[in-house]
Order: C-alpha cells, then sequence, then structure tokens
C-alpha cells in the first residue's frame, strides 16, 4: 500500500507470538511500488528459508522459541551451546544459561569446559562444574566439549574419566573455534579411555566422507560437520 508519503510499504507474517497464537507482522518499505515488491519477496524468501532475523527488535531467546515452534516442529532435537567458545564463565553462569536455554526449548546442551582449570589440574573443580550443568539439564541431552587440540594426551585421559564420573552424555572434542578440530588418534584414545555408557562426539575438521567413515569406525557415535552434507550431495 502506499503511505501519505508517497512511499510504499509491503506486510508479511514471520512466525506466530508462542503465548498469544497471534502472527508477528514485519514490513518493508521502499520509494516505488516495483521496489516493495522486490523486498516483499526477498523477506518472503527469507521466512520460506528460515533465514529472517532482525536482531536489533528480537532477542535470540524469542527467536528460539518462534524457530523451535514454527520452523521446526518437533522434527529435529534442539541444541545450543554454554560458555562457548572458551568456557571461562563462572560455573554459576553455566547453570543459568543452562536453565534459561532448557526453558526456551533445548533439547540437547553442549558446554564447554574451563581449560585454566584443566591446566591448573583442578580435575575435582572440573568435575563439580559439570555436575551442575548435568543437574540445570532437567534430564536434557549434555554434550562435554574438552577442547581437545589445547589438552595433552595426559590431559585427554584425565577428561575422560572426568566426564564418565560427571554422568554427562557424550563426550566432544571440538568448538570449531580453537587451533583445531577432531583428530583420528583424540577418538580413538577417548573412546578407548571414556565410560561405556558415554558417547563421543567428534566434531570440525571432518572434511570427507572417508574420513567420517574412519571417525565412526574408531568410536565415534555423532558427527560435527557441515561441510560433508554438501560433499555427499555433490558426491
Amino acid at each position: 500500500r502506499q503511505r501519505p508519503d508517497g512511499t510504499w510499504e509491503a506486510r508479511f507474517v514471520v512466525g506466530h507470538d508462542p503465548g498469544t497464537g497471534k502472527p508477528i507482522r514485519k514490513s518493508v518499505y521502499a520509494k516505488t511500488q516495483k521496489e516493495v515488491r522486490q523486498k516483499l519477496a526477498q523477506a518472503v524468501a527469507a521466512v520460506d528459508n528460515h533465514e529472517y532475523f532482525e536482531p536489533s527488535k528480537m532477542t535470540l531467546a524469542e527467536w528460539l522459541d518462534i524457530w523451535a515452534a514454527e520452523y521446526m516442529g518437533g522434527r529435529l532435537p534442539v541444541c545450543t551451546v554454554i560458555g562457548f567458545p572458551n568456557g571461562y564463565a563462572t560455573t554459576a553462569v553455566k547453570v543459568f544459561e543452562t536453565e534459561d536455554a532448557v526453558r526456551n526449548g533445548a533439547d540437547e546442551i553442549d558446554m564447554v569446559i574451563d581449560i585454566g582449570m584443566v591446566k591448573e589440574r583442578d580435575y575435582g573443580g572440573v568435575l563439580e562444574e559439570i555436575r551442575a550443568v548435568r543437574r540445570a539439564c532437567q534430564g536434557k541431552i549434555l554434550k562435554v566439549i574438552i577442547e581437545t587440540c589445547l589438552l595433552t594426551d595426559e590431559e585427554k585421559v584425565e577428561m575422560c574419566r572426568v566426564v564418565t564420573e560427571s554422568g554427562a552424555d557424550y563426550i566432544k572434542t571440538s568448538t570449531g573455534f580453537a587451533s583445531g578440530g577432531a583428530t583420528f588418534a583424540d577418538v580413538k584414545l577417548m573412546r578407548e579411555h571414556v565410560g561405556a555408557q558415554v558417547k563421543v562426539k567428534a566434531a570440525g575438521g571432518i572434511s570427507s566422507a572417508a574420513d567420517a567413515e574412519r571417525f565412526i569406525e574408531l568410536g565415534a557415535d555423532r558427527l560435527g560437520t557441515s561441510r560433508l552434507i554438501r560433499l555427499l550431495e555433490e558426491a
């Protein structure tokens, strides 16, 4: 529609309010009718592709509510990260983040350990922190990222023990934000030293189908990779 000042406005629906069920409408503006139609088509395409987001007007928690309810519809579990990517938040902050994420619909929690505690050999402190986050998960899946590229083999073995004792569901190699990702040697070591009830996730640097197969052979239960999907589609 044309506005009193001569510009054009088009409105579209980005989702529905989780509390009221009412549609959430947004507008695009342009100087001409042709331009506003182009902007509208782009905005609708972004919504359809789950790419529409207004960071200045919508919090991440609000977007997670809409994304989980409108776009995922229970098709896939919702996962988020805690203490990401360096793990240096206090235990209290990590617990708060976890509780808030669970309230907002998270099904899985990926927490990053405090590397400083590991380097100080404060494994008791690391264990207590993971247990605190485990309690805050309220039964949701917990994956513990130990950032293997920053640890010695001795530290990796100790973290396998700590994660096993903590009651976490997974031990995970990497955040993807440090100097390296998963390696065959690390996944093999983790599988050999972690408890039978703890699963292993290899993440970061998995760039081929052959790599993926090898990680699974070595004991990885899950793989964290985005490139592999594209490679398999192109194969």
